[in-house]
């Protein structure tokens, strides 16, 4: 497993000239009083401005994206917590096709359900999420599910479409001057309205069936992300802690309905462990340790549908069910 994770160095590393800005996704990224920040207008095009990105001048820019992330909500203090997230993110992400990235994990501080992915291996989940998750594999299946976004660049990709501003060659450097700093400070607003809106539609599709085959891959039950996904779609959809996530994702209901193509070669897998034990466990010593506290933090897996499910086979209904809707539909 990968090396001790520390939240401090990460958020030291991640630090930006611009004053960082507290409060929640939705009021972070709301906008810009109205006047929206045009992505259009940032980098000249995809080529001309990035070429083909060096793994240097990806975690730059990513550096740059997760900074806004951490701007807007901090990382939970506990580095015990912090560790477990990174060493189940870390062999998660050994399994994808980018393994020699220098990828880093974070747990933010925030009850809004989400996950976040910045270029450069930056993934991060709050402990909103994390506490209506109801095992290790769901986790590994939402971290998967970043790790791909990361792997196939949506992020690079979506800043790039209609670029106008150029980018110096020699951004990777450890030394930059003012023109490079305005110019990463731009690419900085550029992600903000990024997250603000949300990657297309296709590439969260694409990062939920990459995603499942990932954590597959790592030796998980294949069925965590789909049973995260059912439990978010149980939820009340009124429910402020969801609200940037149904802004900026497609409907739960509808990307099951999407993964589902993608489990007829996996059902051999379904056996795999879902490793609940041990996560709840991690868990229970956080919250001890009271670092998952907030408004609404509890641990929602003991009523959860996941957790019902895990207290019998490991996903055993959802995968049925999927088998099922695949047969009445051949």
């Amino acid at each position: 497993m990968a090396a001790a994770f520390k939240p401090l160095l990460l958020a030291a590393a991640l630090a930006v000239s611009a004053a960082a800005v507290a409060g929640p996704f939705d009021k972070m990224f709301g906008g810009n009083g109205g006047n929206e920040i045009d992505l259009g207008g940032l980098l000249k095009s995809a080529k001309e401005a990035f070429g083909e990105v060096q793994p240097e001048q990806e975690r730059t820019i990513g550096r740059e994206a997760a900074a806004v992330l951490l701007g807007a909500v901090p990382l939970v203090k506990d580095d015990a917590l912090q560790r477990y997230v990174n060493r189940v993110g870390r062999w998660v992400a050994l399994q994808t096709e980018r393994p020699d990235i220098d990828w880093r994990f974070g747990l933010l501080d925030s009850m809004d359900v989400n996950a976040f992915a910045a270029p450069g291996g930056y993934v991060f989940v709050t402990k909103g999420l994390l506490l209506r998750m109801g095992s290790e594999a769901e986790l590994a299946g939402v971290l998967a599910h970043e790790c791909s976004h990361v792997v196939r660049k949506h992020h690079l990709q979506a800043v790039q479409k209609g670029a106008r501003l150029d980018l110096a060659v020699g951004l990777a450097g450890t030394r930059m001057g003012g023109e490079d700093r305005a110019k990463l400070d731009k690419i900085a607003g550029g992600f903000k309205e990024l997250y603000a809106r949300g990657l297309d539609k296709n590439d969260e599709h694409e990062a939920d069936r990459m995603g499942v085959v990932i954590a597959t891959r790592a030796g998980y039950d294949p069925y965590g992300l789909p049973a995260t996904l059912q439990t978010l779609g149980a939820m009340n959809p009124k429910d402020g802690s969801l609200a940037f996530l149904f802004k900026t994702h497609p409907a739960p209901g509808q990307r099951l309905d999407l993964i589902d193509a993608v489990f007829a070669p996996l059902d051999a897998y379904a056996g795999q462990p879902s490793v609940k034990d041990r996560f709840l466990r991690e868990v229970a010593a956080a919250q001890k340790r009271g670092s998952l506290e907030g408004d609404g933090a509890t641990l929602h897996a003991a009523v959860s549908p996941a957790a019902e499910r895990h207290q019998q086979r490991p996903l055993q209904a959802l995968a049925e069910r999927l088998k099922q809707r695949r047969q009445e539909e051949h």
